[in-house]
């Protein structure tokens, strides 16, 4: 069994957001950012799941609080960020622009409204989201936007068109920004993380119509070069990474979390 990461307390003091953190990736980073000293706001759509999750980091509510947020809604997104300044009594130093929806299926089969919900979110929610925390983030001296992207913000794949192309748009906007807001010193960094085994991959299996949902995950695994999938606790600690000070002079980069798969070739 593999042993749980040494705390080092990377983020003492630190305050933290992460939206669509009710579970999965986001509430890894989430809990993973309380346990690294920072406190953190937990953002989702799903403000019963948010709050949940909250209270499973810190029950007495001092560390850790709940919010309800739709970022495809620019107020709020405004609110979000006021209700965490409020919390924290400072500036946010850490923004996690996690939320996001998937995309599987036929693209010349797939409904309008379907495609524009997640653009709405995957795209402009995450610039809505990234712009009323930049409004807080330059008050920091520590600030650090992180983004999620995806293995196919690099690479594409069939059945994926509408997710892979707002997930390249990540790409695009974690460069520009982290141009425009290196004078103010805030480092803007993304996570391509490649497929992990949570709800969500196992949601699009079976959207996808796989019949044994596990062995398709199995499947996926063994198709890495190096055998597994990455998990949630591996993409919280590559946020702590890009959050800490140990990532003081990286800015503008999309840090693939994929066990080799851009590097061209699937074992299988």
């Amino acid at each position: 069994m593999a042993r749980p990461p040494e705390r080092l307390m990377q983020l003492e003091g630190y305050n933290t957001v992460v939206t669509g953190a009710a579970r999965g990736l986001g509430a890894a980073a989430a809990k993973r950012f309380v346990a690294e000293g920072a406190r953190v706001v937990v953002a989702d759509i799903d403000g019963d799941a948010a709050n949940a999750c909250a209270r499973e980091i810190d029950p007495t509510g001092q560390r850790a609080i709940g919010v309800t947020c739709d970022i495809a809604e620019p107020a709020a997104c405004d609110a979000l960020v006021a209700r965490a300044e409020a919390f924290f009594g400072a500036p946010i130093d850490v923004f996690c622009a996690h939320a996001g929806l998937g995309f599987a299926g036929v693209f010349h089969e797939s409904d309008p409204a379907f495609i524009k919900r997640i653009v709405d979110v995957n795209v402009l929610g995450t610039i809505y989201s990234a712009q009323a925390a930049l409004r807080s983030l330059v008050k920091s001296r520590q600030a650090s936007l992180i983004f999620t992207s995806s293995l196919q913000s690099v690479t594409a794949r069939a059945q994926r068109s509408i997710y892979t192309t707002t997930k390249h748009a990540i790409v695009g906007l974690t460069k520009a920004l982290a141009l425009e807001y290196a004078p103010l010193g805030v480092r803007v960094n993304a996570i391509a993380p490649a497929s992990t085994d949570t709800p969500f991959l196992r949601g699009q299996f079976e959207f996808l119509g796989s019949k044994d949902v596990d062995q398709a995950v199995r499947d996926a695994a063994a198709s890495m070069p190096l055998g597994w999938l990455p998990t949630p606790e591996d993409f919280a600690n590559t946020a702590v990474f890009l959050a800490s000070p140990a990532a003081r002079s990286i800015t503008g980069i999309n840090l693939l979390l994929d066990s080799g798969a851009a590097a061209g070739i699937f074992r299988r």
